[in-house]
């Protein structure tokens, strides 16, 4: 069994178990984290979607910790005008392992 969820701006493609990095969730470690934007669910060679989201299903994920993700480093050049910059950031993300996938039927 897998399904499709929206986390922030990004979607996943997740099964039990999987341990995956999204943008900053405000949590604490240990504790649950419920996400109910289901977009397609998919169990034994059924395929659920929805319009935009699914009813009654829900993935249910275990926090796990707060990292800084890889550096992007920005550069911008203007030609023959002796103007360039360089900028650079680093993303907050929260790690979150995926315990179950619950759905309503």
């Amino acid at each position: 069994m897998y399904a499709v969820i929206e986390v922030g701006a990004q979607q996943f493609n997740v099964k039990k178990g999987d341990i995956i990095e999204v943008h900053k969730q405000e949590a604490k470690e240990g504790k649950d984290i419920v996400i109910d934007k289901v977009l397609l669910l998919s169990k034994d060679k059924k395929v659920e979607v929805g319009q935009p989201y699914l009813k009654g299903v829900k993935v249910v994920a275990e926090f796990l910790d707060q990292i800084k993700g890889e550096k992007v480093i920005s550069f911008k050049y203007r030609r023959r005008k002796s103007s360039h910059w360089t900028k650079g950031h680093r993303a907050k993300l929260t790690r979150i392992k995926i315990k179950e996938i619950e759905s309503g039927s």
